[in-house]
């Protein structure tokens, strides 16, 4: 085996992970979502700036307003989904950089100055941890259903309203439900993506 991680567990992951379409009605609780941060926390972005803002919508009322912004196909399952997080880049997290990262005071200034700058690296470092959070909600033992299908415009105004963020992903999250799944995708093979120079 070259991988260090227990096949259970990269099963867990990845092998047999999917996005979930269906859940039971099962509750996920504030406590399995602070877990779930707690680990994916420690994911690297580029000068720890840990850009990423998570909106737990739990009330009804949050969740019709939701629902109302999301495209045709995904609203049922948003709407019965567990609980259904929104993630989103924080365009000022630069603010925060003299706590994130406290031995390089000044950075903040000398790299993030420019509002396009912060706007760039903040939606790829969110993006990362986006990803890392689907994977911590895997390691809950949940399941993720990530969207793009949505008015974004319209979940920023609705959720924000502040200009200095900007959704990048639905998710509802849960234990899978009858007939959560769609059949695998193929993926493209090694020698497909990785070359050596």
């Amino acid at each position: 085996m070259s991988l260090v991680l227990d096949p259970a567990a990269q099963d867990l992951l990845f092998r047999e992970a999917r996005t979930a379409n269906t859940f039971t009605d099962e509750p996920v609780t504030d406590e399995q979502v602070q877990a779930i941060y707690d680990l994916v926390k420690y994911a690297p972005t580029a000068f720890n700036q840990s850009p990423l803002r998570v909106v737990l919508v739990r009330s009804p009322e949050a969740r019709e307003r939701l629902v109302s912004h999301m495209a045709a196909g995904n609203q049922p399952k948003t709407a019965a989904a567990p609980l259904v997080a929104i993630l989103a880049t924080d365009h000022e997290f630069h603010q925060e950089l003299p706590q994130l990262l406290p031995h390089a005071p000044g950075i903040a200034d000398a790299f993030f100055s420019e509002r396009s700058v912060r706007e760039q690296a903040g939606t790829f470092n969110a993006s990362l941890q986006a990803g890392y959070f689907i994977l911590g909600i895997r390691a809950a033992g949940l399941a993720a259903g990530p969207m793009t299908g949505y008015d974004p415009a319209g979940i920023d105004k609705e959720f924000f309203g502040d200009g200095d963020h900007s959704v990048l992903t639905v998710v509802n999250i849960g234990k899978p439900g009858d007939d959560a799944w769609f059949a695998r995708s193929p993926r493209l093979a090694y020698d497909e993506v990785v070359s050596t120079v």
